[in-house]
């Protein structure tokens, strides 16, 4: 067994004896300067070094060092990869928190040297229940991101709402995005992402990944310990909405607890979706998302800048066979969503005075062509358009 797989087969071995408390495993580690040390030590050394109440000494042993070899040429063959805490490859911000994990599995058709070797990453994370306005801010804060001159990778959790929004918006936008999961790297949570994994995985400089051994279900606990490496691996994080004591919101604090900047979209006070935002920024843990062009230059990117008022009318005047009135028609329903995102087709009767048949078949139009969107509660809201 070469340097480089011992070590790895140490470090996947830790895993599984101390993948609950991390920061006995990395701190083994740190103590020793590698995953492999740790087996090597004789039993009163390893006695000395762990004292007589830890949990896990009995359990450091060649019977799981060989269990984890074999784990691991398992999932060779099935397409994934490793990469263990002393690795140079290793992200180098989650390395620098005492409760990193001993290891990585991954999944990506990159190596690990091109997803964790440029800029630091940035998390993008917020609630399941998202809103017509997370869900028209989430890829316009993404997409500024991305106008950078080196844009980094967007970090989030797969899950419905902020993150699966998150990435998306990212491989629309050409920048990588990585997945952390809360469950083994041979699933995916929700299995309804399956698909949008698969396309993670295959795009450049992206990956699914984890610190859960293969076969882990899910299970309530499992997140905490999955949005710790979300905030441990960013260099910031950007809260779009949350509820109060959210996952989102535990996951921006966090990263302020690593003495990572974190961002919060403002809401409104009345809106428990921006309860755990509002709260943020009221107690200065937060920095306030104002401005696109300001929060580019916030997170490094260079100088960044606002973008431009859409001009609905004539964006629809390239309708063809569209006439000057219909346009302005158009256009002036348009504003109205634009003003009152997420509201409903019947709440667009009563504002602008038009008939049902009518409206529904102005938004059929708009629709079409990619100005709004309309959800299955008939809610309009203005679609972002991806460069």
């Amino acid at each position: 067994m070469d340097r480089l797989h011992k070590e790895r087969v140490s470090a996947c071995a830790l895993l599984h004896i101390c993948g609950d408390a991390p920061r006995a495993a990395s701190g083994m580690i740190r103590a020793l300067g590698s995953a492999s040390a740790v087996f090597e030590l004789q039993e009163d050394d390893r006695f000395s070094l762990l004292g007589p109440s830890c949990r896990f000494r009995d359990r450091i042993s060649e019977w799981e060092r060989d269990n984890a070899e074999k784990e691991l040429d398992r999932l060779a063959g099935l397409g994934f990869g490793f990469i263990s805490f002393s690795e140079d490859c290793y992200p180098r911000l989650l390395k620098d928190c005492n409760d990193a994990p001993a290891g990585l599995y991954i999944r990506s058709s990159s190596p690990p040297e091109s997803l964790f070797g440029g800029n630091p990453p940035i998390s993008v994370v917020g609630t399941r229940d998202i809103s017509p306005y997370g869900k028209e801010w989430c890829p316009r804060i993404v997409g500024a991101i991305a106008s950078a001159e080196s844009p980094p990778a967007i970090v989030s959790g797969l899950a419905f709402g902020v993150d699966i929004s998150a990435h998306m918006a990212a491989l629309a936008y050409g920048i990588p995005t990585i997945a952390v999961i809360p469950v083994g790297i041979d699933s995916i949570y929700p299995q309804s992402h399956s698909t949008a994994a698969d396309k993670i995985c295959s795009s450049p400089g992206s990956a699914v990944i984890t610190d859960y051994p293969p076969g882990t279900a899910i299970y309530a606990g499992n997140f905490l310990r999955r949005n710790r490496i979300i905030a441990g691996i960013s260099r910031a994080t950007i809260l779009i909405e949350s509820k109060a004591k959210g996952g989102g919101t535990m996951t921006a604090r966090l990263a302020a607890g690593y003495g990572r900047d974190v961002f919060a979209l403002p809401g409104r006070i009345d809106d428990v979706r921006s309860a755990g935002c509002n709260a943020l920024l009221g107690e200065k843990a937060a920095e306030p998302v104002t401005s696109l062009g300001l929060l580019v230059e916030a997170l490094g990117l260079g100088a960044g800048k606002d973008p431009a008022v859409r001009d609905f009318k004539a964006e629809i005047g390239r309708i063809p066979d569209c006439d000057e009135a219909s346009a302005e028609a158009l256009s002036s329903l348009a504003g109205t969503i634009a003003a009152n995102r997420g509201i409903t087709t019947d709440e667009l009767c009563r504002v602008t005075g038009l008939e049902y048949g009518t409206i529904i078949s102005m938004a059929h139009i708009l629709e079409c062509v990619g100005i709004i969107e309309i959800d299955l509660l008939q809610r309009c809201s203005i679609h972002v358009k991806k460069r």
